[in-house]
């Protein structure tokens, strides 16, 4: 348990967390949204500080990220709880049940532990994903403080529902974010995700404005955010304002592991290839297919001659690039190496 480092303290012992885009008012005694945020006495308190519910190695494009120290591996943590509630969530054991059972699960690790881990397994990075690293912001930012004094490369895996209070704090440690833009309303955004399209939106290009590395990932599910005329605009969003080199990952949904939609189909490859089609048409020079492994479109091809630069298949990597250009005319691919 650790103070918050963003938060407002009110009359009669209320609080303003300032931790995320939904700014919760919570009165003594209550969570926040996240569920892992407490008003102690007029204080509030990240329950989860240090409490790591999942510490793995992972190969770096299982975040996913495909131009960010391609075919390395990452130390990859995580603490209970989410800013979002959507329902299609894989990890819901983890970032949902809390708001039930308000227990927080995990085991003590400290900063200075996982760096250590990092750099005793020769990790180049360390990746704060699994649930939203929003919500174990102060846990995120006392590690990558600690990892950027040591070389250790710092992204995270999240919803973007940052506050800008929180942006200003993290971004001069993050060197990469894969942001999940998961629809193209506000009003899907608030039915499904429990959350707002434009802070989303705003940060991405924030986070473009600081140059770090952008990726972005769009979970497709059949019925809900299907539609052409999304796969469009997050396509134009990407091109117009991230730049036409920033990767989007069009990923397939599995309702098998979804934590309350197991009736709906998994996506049918066939509109994982139109996205990807649309994205490529607009003007993208690297678009992806996620969670079917084997097709072409996970792998990287050159956008001026479209020789293959790296070939993946599930999580084996062959890189064919000649630090970072294509290996047939030399133009660069857009790779961040070190």
């Amino acid at each position: 348990m650790k103070e918050a480092y963003l938060y407002k303290k009110l009359p009669g012992k209320k609080v303003l967390c300032q931790n995320c885009a939904h700014y919760c008012l919570i009165l003594p005694g209550q969570r926040g949204i996240c569920g892992v945020r407490e008003n102690i006495e007029g204080k509030l308190y990240a329950l989860n500080y240090a409490k790591a519910v999942a510490v793995h190695i992972d190969p770096i494009e299982k975040k996913p990220f495909f131009h960010f120290l391609p075919g390395s591996y990452s130390l990859s943590v995580a603490t209970v709880g989410c800013n979002f509630s959507c329902p299609w969530c894989q990890n819901w054991d983890i970032s949902q049940q809390v708001k039930f059972t308000k227990n927080i699960e995990g085991g003590e690790v400290l900063p200075e532990e996982l760096v250590k881990m990092a750099k005793e397994n020769d990790l180049p990075s360390i990746s704060y994903t699994y649930t939203e690293p929003t919500i174990f912001s102060e846990y995120a930012l006392e590690t990558m403080k600690l990892a950027k004094k040591e070389g250790i490369k710092n992204n995270w895996v999240t919803n973007g529902f940052w506050s800008r209070e929180l942006f200003e704090l993290i971004w001069p440690y993050l060197d990469a974010a894969n942001v999940d833009l998961k629809g193209w309303t506000e009003e899907f955004y608030k039915k499904y995700c429990g959350g707002r399209l434009q802070p989303v939106l705003d940060n991405l290009i924030l986070l473009k404005k600081k140059n770090i590395w952008v990726e972005v990932t769009t979970l497709i599910i059949p019925t809900l955010n299907d539609k052409t005329e999304w796969f469009e605009e997050i396509a134009k969003f990407i091109k117009e304002k991230l730049g036409r080199e920033t990767p989007w990952h069009v990923t397939q949904f599995s309702g098998a592991i979804s934590w309350k939609m197991q009736d709906l189909p998994d996506t049918p490859v066939e509109t994982l290839q139109k996205a990807w089609e649309i994205g490529k048409k607009i003007g993208l020079k690297y678009v992806y297919t996620g969670n079917v492994p084997g097709l072409p479109s996970e792998d990287t091809f050159c956008p001026k001659c479209e020789a293959l630069v790296i070939d993946r298949t599930n999580y084996f990597i062959h890189r064919y690039d000649k630090k970072g250009r294509c290996p047939k005319c030399g133009e660069r691919v857009d790779l961040i190496l070190e």
